[in-house]
């Protein structure tokens, strides 16, 4: 994991470092859990605010039931997206069909 990354998340709120006297950062045992969380949550396109929001909020590995409804509406959103994208590429793909090739 690049420390650049890790630095980042630290900024984000999603991940807690301590330092040591001599000023290095030091994270905890569970960390790379955490930043297995992280990915994954960011993968499935959520935003830092939305994770950070959500990170208290595994237990025993999995997510708690409660936040079903918040991940429900935002793959709600997302199949909008893909919709009108989708919508977007076949115009544009009828637009470059009606394109003569070059000469």
């Amino acid at each position: 994991m690049p420390v650049r990354l890790l630095r980042y998340y630290e900024q984000q709120e999603l991940l807690a470092a301590h330092r040591t006297p001599g000023g290095h950062r030091e994270y905890d045992a569970d960390a790379p859990v955490q930043v297995g969380r992280i990915r994954a949550l960011l993968a499935a396109g959520l935003t830092s605010r939305t994770i950070r929001e959500l990170m208290p909020c595994w237990e025993d590995g999995r997510l708690h039931p409660c936040v079903r409804d918040r991940l429900t509406a935002q793959l709600a959103e997302l199949n909008a997206r893909i919709g009108e994208l989708s919508t977007a590429r076949d115009a544009l793909a009828d637009l470059t069909a009606r394109v003569p090739e070059a000469a």
